[in-house]
């Protein structure tokens, strides 16, 4: 019974949640849509003609504001392990990150051409475990940042949501080793409730 109560407290607020109305009236897939578009108002990642890479991207939001940004001259590679409504200007990768084929393939779709953004809203089924949470989450951004270092542009940036925890600052270390500056971010989007954080890391060196 505790549980049923639980839930229905969650929907009530998330039904009013400011965002997902917003997201709403201005057809974005969901409320992540804001916690990139105050990011990029803040630090201006995004710009026109740019390739960019989301990964972790269903069911769409980043995707949809990436594209709206670098517009026609650019490129956005969007890729998810879950399915995702196709979006103009996006070509959708439906494949597990954690698996070969998928690096392989983002490779493939790049072309050779030059990549200057990598964003990573990954995050794994949560199972309500933190220790066990954080440590997934932590080895997903890893996955992530090894992808950007192989395939970034120099002086390219990289944008990934973590969890805080145990791991974060070794990881927040092997950030500040890859590119010229990091810095935290903590969306209004992002609910008070969620330890999630966004590491964005500007120019690879």
């Amino acid at each position: 019974m505790k549980r049923a109560k639980t839930s229905k407290a969650w929907m009530k607020q998330h039904v009013n949640d400011y965002f997902v109305q917003q997201a709403k009236k201005e057809g974005y897939r969901s409320r992540a849509a804001y916690k990139l578009l105050e990011i990029n108002a803040r630090d201006h990642i995004l710009k026109p003609g740019m390739t960019v890479v989301d990964l972790g991207s269903a069911p769409g939001s980043w995707s949809q504001v990436a594209s709206n940004k670098v517009g026609s001259s650019g490129k956005v590679i969007a890729l998810d392990i879950l399915a995702m409504q196709l979006l103009p200007g996006v070509h959708f990768i439906q494949c597990d990150f954690r698996e070969d084929c998928a690096v392989a393939e983002l490779k493939k779709q790049l072309h050779d051409r030059p990549l200057d953004l990598v964003i990573s809203d990954m995050s794994p089924n949560i199972s309500g475990i933190v220790i066990s949470d954080q440590a997934r989450s932590i080895y997903l951004a890893e996955l992530a940042l090894t992808f950007a270092m192989e395939q970034l542009n120099y002086g390219g940036n990289f944008l990934v949501k973590v969890f805080q925890g145990r791991d974060f600052d070794q990881f927040l270390l092997e950030m500040r080793k890859s590119f010229k500056k990091v810095v935290i971010r903590k969306p209004d989007a992002s609910r008070d409730r969620s330890n999630e954080l966004y590491l964005l890391g500007i120019g690879k060196q």
